[in-house]
Parts: C-alpha cells; structure tokens; sequence
C-alpha cells in the first residue's frame, strides 16, 4: 500500500502501526510523522555513502515528494541527513543524494552476564565505536552491580564522545542505553525475574535503577532477545523470515524472530530455552527441575565432552524447530566460541537426521555461528534503541 494523502485514511493507517500493512509504506499525516521519518532513514542507512534522491525516497515510501522534501529538510536541519553529491538524471537536471549522518547519533549496548560485563558504543549505522569490559556480573550482587554498570557507560560515553563531568543528560547525541540481562524478566517494566542462579535479583528495577542514575532512556530485554534483533537488523532472517538464536554461555538460552520480529510472548517469557526437559530423571538444574538441556549440555562442557554438548544442544534445537518450523538456527555465547566448529557440526548433524527421519522438503534446516563473535549480545542491546529510529523492533 503506498502513502495515503487524506485525512480520512488516518485512523486505519495510524492504528494499524509498525506491525501492519501501514508499517511497509508512509502516510503523509503528522500523527505518523515520526513513523515516516523512520522509513526515510531506514532508506537511508541502507543506501550507505552513494546516498539516495528524494525521488528515489518517494518511490519507495510510497509519499509525496512534497512530504519527503519536508522530512529530508528536517533531517538535515536535525544533522540526520546530509547531501551526498549529485547523481546523471535520466532527463533533466542532476538529481542531489542525500546519505545518513552515522556520528548524528549513538547508543550505549550493555551485555550484564553472570560473571561480565561488556558495554559497547555505536553509531547510527551500528558500528562501534567504543569499547569496555570487567570481570564483574550478576553475582556481584544487586548493590554493586548498577554502579559499576553506570561507570562503564559513562566512561565509554566520555572517551568515545568526549563527555565530560557527571552522568549522560548533556549528551546530545545519545538516544539511550539498551541493558541485555539473563531471563525471566518483565520487559515492559525492566524488571528482573529469578535468574537461574541468583535469586536475589528476583524483582529488581534495572531499567529504573539505571535511568535515575545515567539520566538518559533505558530499556531492559533478555540477552537473547537483543541478540535476535541485533541479527535480524543486520539482515539475518531477511524480510519476513524466522531463525533461532541459540546462546550457550554461563547458561542456555534462545532468541526467537519470527516473520522478521522478536518473538517474546505475552509475558516476555518466550525464548526460556534452555529449562525444556529432554531427559526425565536427569541431573539436577539450577532451575530446581532435572534433566533440563541446559544442565546436561554444561554437565558435557564441564567434562571436557564438547561433541557430547554438542549433541545435546542439536536436540534441543531440533525441538525447536520441529515446533516453529522456523529457517535457520544460529550459535552464538562464550561457550561456541571456544569450539564453533565442533557445535556448528553437532547440532548440524542432528537437524540432518531428523530432516532425514521426515523427509522433509528442502532438506535440513541450516545451522551456522552467529557473526559478531561475544559482542553479539551487547550490539543488540543497542539496537534496542536504534532499531526503533528506523523503524524495526520496539523499545
């Protein structure tokens, strides 16, 4: 559907929102001004430093040139957008490029682990531009934790931006901070549930606890989940598609997209991956139940078996995919990284054999390493809050 021009059309279009047909293409109606300008930018980010024209725009928003002149006008007022040069015009005059202005944003990912802490800065066009790690997680406890977690975002904020004093308010180009923590949680509120291993976490306010402090938005998600997005917006998936992000670390998680979104159910509890039991009887988990993948894939890990874990997690996943149907499965975690190749196999292996016990069309689903190596958590975080400027996920 392309862009609509009368007041009539608005309220179906407006309601409709990022997730329907009205999320494909623009309205020109100020209600939905900042959903336009989302598509715009998404435009282009994508097109890179060629740039795009503004007929190219209206072309693939389905606005007016007249609304997208105003929203490249704002842009560029904002330092979003700049001219690019001219590109040959079929006919008449050349025709001027605009391109997206990276360093005119930024936002502060945080991947909180059990046992670490990674916080990355990145620009409008994802890529990093700032660095920190510490050997401080979760279990350093509820009264150290955010304050270490506040001093590293200040500190990667303040080098990479040159900030200066005390918290980020005056940061202008900052949209906020995305935190990435083990689940369950309340996405919506930012607040913790019982993470496997530290209970004492249950109930805590994350998102408001940081916000106070760095004065700037924060949104709360599992680690999963924000790696999902973070793949899904560099084009893992493609338009529409679905995958599984399975993450094995200090623990065993999954992120789920599912027709091109983040799938986290009605109570942010999709993805608890790791606490499905496949083996009745089995040994004892930290969630309290026995036999849980998890608890059996660290259990091999500990022995020193990685193709054992392996084989594991590739049942696991080949429930997962019985159960979703879903396109890809990719690995990622501190775990898979110290033997991608034996974990990409061995889930492989038995998504191979059940797609042979089934014969299923198409042949197995495919299984490969997530990109980004371990930085793949705290990138998504900060999609978190980019994804939505441009359109895709939400805060």
């Amino acid at each position: 559907m392309g862009g609509v021009n009368r007041a009539s059309t608005g309220s179906s279009a407006a309601a409709m929102g990022p997730g329907g047909a009205a999320g494909r293409t623009g309205a020109n109606l100020g209600a939905v001004r900042s959903h336009n300008a989302a598509l715009v930018l998404a435009l282009l980010r994508d097109a890179g430093a060629e740039g795009i024209s503004r007929l190219e725009l209206a072309e693939r928003t389905g606005l007016t040139p007249q609304a997208v002149s105003k929203i490249t006008a704002r842009l560029r007022e904002e330092g979003l957008a700049a001219e690019a040069g001219r590109r040959a015009s079929t006919g008449g005059k050349p025709r001027t490029v605009l391109r997206l202005v990276p360093e005119a944003g930024h936002a502060v990912g945080v991947h909180l682990d059990r046992d670490e802490l990674r916080v990355v800065l990145v620009d409008l066009d994802g890529a990093v531009v700032g660095e920190r790690r510490a050997g401080l997680g979760l279990g350093a406890g509820v009264d150290a934790v955010p304050a270490v977690v506040v001093d590293a975002v200040e500190t990667v904020a303040r080098e990479s931006l040159g900030r200066g004093g005390a918290g980020l308010s005056g940061a202008g180009t900052l949209l906020g901070v995305g935190v990435a923590v083990p689940g369950p949680l309340d996405h919506a509120r930012g607040v913790l549930h019982r993470v496997t291993g530290f209970p004492e976490w249950d109930g805590f306010p994350l998102r408001d606890a940081l916000a106070e402090r760095l004065g700037v938005p924060v949104v709360v998600d599992k680690d999963t989940n924000a790696a999902a997005l973070g793949l899904s917006v560099g084009g893992e998936g493609g338009a529409g598609g679905s995958f599984a992000y399975l993450h094995l670390g200090t623990g065993l998680g999954a992120g789920l997209v599912i027709g091109g979104r983040v799938h986290r159910g009605a109570r942010t509890g999709a993805g608890e991956f790791g606490h499905q039991v496949i083996q009745l009887g089995g040994p004892v988990c930290e969630c309290g139940d026995r036999g849980c993948v998890e608890a059996l894939c660290l259990d091999a890990v500990r022995r020193g078996e990685t193709a054992e874990a392996a084989r594991v997690l590739g049942v696991g996943a080949a429930n997962l995919v019985g159960l979703l149907d879903i396109d890809a499965v990719l690995l990622g975690g501190r775990t898979v990284a110290g033997a991608p190749e034996v974990f990409v196999r061995g889930v492989g292996e038995v998504l191979d054999a059940r797609a042979r016990r089934e014969g299923a069309t198409g042949g197995a689903v495919p299984v490969r390493r997530a990109p980004r190596g371990e930085r793949v958590v705290a990138e998504g975080a900060a999609q978190l809050l980019l994804a939505p400027v441009f359109g895709r996920g939400e805060a």
